[in-house]
């Protein structure tokens, strides 16, 4: 089973922000929606490029080089040109602090 990657404090961490991780190989953006935390692989299922810093409506991340949406909640495209989710992670928080992990291949 994999480690967890720590995030840092929640407190850093405010509603309509992200930070990205690494476990491994694997970049994670976690952002936080509305006080919630959720943690998606920060590659575009379209061409490959990082989905952090685009722009976020709502629960979709866009994909700031070709426009692609993807709900952070369940990976999903929700707007072409991407057609494949990308993965979700889990995220839990424990005294204060955020954590994820790229757990696909426990």
């Amino acid at each position: 089973m994999s480690e967890w990657i720590e995030v840092g404090p929640s407190g850093e961490l405010l509603p309509g922000e992200f930070k990205v991780v690494w476990d491994g190989d694997t970049p994670i953006a976690v952002y936080n929606i509305d006080g919630d935390y959720y943690a998606v692989e920060d590659t575009c299922t379209h061409d490959g490029g990082d989905l952090a810093g685009g722009e976020v409506h709502g629960f979709e991340v866009e994909c700031p080089r070709h426009g692609a949406r993807f709900d952070v909640r369940s990976g999903k495209p929700t707007c072409p040109p991407a057609y494949e989710p990308i993965a979700c992670f889990p995220v839990k928080q424990e005294d204060g602090v955020i954590w994820t992990r790229d757990d696909r291949f426990d």
